[in-house]
């Protein structure tokens, strides 16, 4: 039986990644995942967000050791395509879970990630965002490689969809297929497992692809202090990152 790559994205929140992850379902050659890990770190058997109550969803009989041996089984029928966070996987990071993946990296500044979270929060934490987390991995992952993983900027994705997904492709080695950017507005039913009522992705719900949209610049200065202080806190982290950024 022969065992497929699977190609895993490690994103944070409110990085199109949700969009990207779309992008890659519309390719067609690939099984793809939402979040899987994620599931697992919020509502499993062994869940691990630190905001869990008594009262909080649960799926009895769900694990991350589960959701792996999942995505291993996926991989014995095709390639696979992953889209999750660092921060849900870093109890995993043996050699077992990390060889088993070809790992990508999205990125996005914090000065447009935390206010994005805030509208759908107000309040949350930084290990629910993980700007450390993804770093830790990157810089694990590098040393283990002995080069950096590939990386993308959302700002880049944005500015220039069609060359940024190029050299996505060649960097993990697939075919780049241009038709995948575009897609019909409608529903997204396999990304909703915690967002019923689709607040998280309205507008990948009314999108009809990932087109050039013009950049802005970040701005927290209206944001509560708490927020500005998680910002100092992450921007160190994604400068770091930043400069391995995939360029056309």
């Amino acid at each position: 039986m022969t065992d497929h790559p699977i190609h895993m994205l490690w994103a944070i929140p409110r990085s199109t990644s949700t969009a990207f992850e779309w992008m890659m379902r519309m390719r067609g050659d690939l099984i793809c995942f939402h979040e899987p890990f994620g599931e697992a770190w919020y509502q499993g058997d062994d869940a691990r967000w630190p905001r869990l109550r008594d009262d909080s969803p649960r799926q009895p009989g769900l694990t991350t050791r589960g959701q792996f041996e999942m995505l291993c089984e996926a991989a014995t029928k095709g390639p696979v395509f992953v889209k999750d966070f660092p921060n849900y996987t870093d109890h995993l990071w043996d050699d077992e879970f990390l060889g088993r993946f070809n790992h990508s990296f999205l990125i996005r500044n914090p000065a447009k990630v935390l206010p994005s979270v805030h509208k759908q929060w107000d309040d949350f934490l930084a290990e629910e965002i993980g700007f450390d987390v993804q770093r830790r991995l990157f810089d694990l992952l590098s040393e283990r490689l002995g080069a950096a993983p590939p990386l993308i900027d959302s700002d880049d994705l944005l500015a220039d969809p069609h060359g940024i997904v190029e050299a996505y492709c060649g960097a993990i080695g697939i075919d780049f297929i241009p038709q995948a950017l575009s897609w019909e507005p409608g529903a997204r039913n396999e990304v909703l497992w915690y967002d019923k009522e689709e607040t998280w992705h309205a507008t990948l719900k009314d999108s009809d692809g990932l087109k050039p949209q013009p950049r802005t610049v970040g701005d927290i200065s209206q944001q509560p202090e708490w927020i500005k202080a998680m910002h100092d806190d992450a921007l160190p982290h994604y400068e770091h990152l930043h400069q391995f950024r995939l360029r056309v």
